[in-house]
């Protein structure tokens, strides 16, 4: 993994997140190990899904999530940091990126922790804490990271927040002009 993809990271940090039941209204969207292979395979996360697993992705979903919430620097550098502690060998590649090696029998747990640590980590360097922040559609309890380069990002998912936040005004105009 490379460490200078924070994008990347960071937008893994913030899926990870937004499949917790409170986004949904109740529904995990990582319920099974099913789910949670499907999540690693989206986002090219190619280690193994072990049992154990769940629990403690979800475990780790509360915490990122937690970072997330409360975006003080310190806190998250922190936290952010022990997050990156399955690293086993950093390296500097033949394009002079930095990379992180991780050991053949990692955990996809670890990977994430990993994954969301650097995101977060980089995140506040190159971006600022600012870019920590709740979803703004109103029925929604998502949380992102805005990596966006103007860092006017306002929604969790843009897709669907952001669609359902147009659509709800375009029909309250409409009403109006009736």
């Amino acid at each position: 993994m490379a460490l200078d993809d924070y994008v990347w990271a960071a937008g893994v940090a913030t899926d990870l997140v937004n499949t917790a039941p409170e986004v949904w209204h109740g529904e995990d969207h990582l319920p099974d190990l099913a789910a949670l292979s499907a999540f690693a395979d989206l986002h090219s996360i190619h280690t193994p899904a072990h049992i154990s697993d769940l629990r403690a992705v979800h475990r780790l979903r509360t915490t990122v999530r937690d970072l997330i919430d409360h975006p003080d620097r310190t806190r998250l550098m922190t936290g952010a940091s022990a997050l990156t502690s399955p690293v086993t060998q950093i390296t500097l590649t033949d394009s002079a990126r930095w990379a992180v090696s991780l050991q053949p029998d990692t955990r996809v747990t670890d990977a994430l922790s990993l994954i969301c640590g650097v995101g977060i980590l980089r995140v506040v360097q190159t971006l600022g804490v600012e870019r920590f922040r709740g979803c703004g559609a109103p029925a929604c309890q998502g949380a992102f990271i805005d990596t966006t380069r103007p860092g006017g990002r306002r929604y969790c998912m843009p897709g669907l927040c952001g669609n359902r936040v147009n659509v709800a005004n375009h029909r309250a105009r409409r009403a109006m002009d009736r």
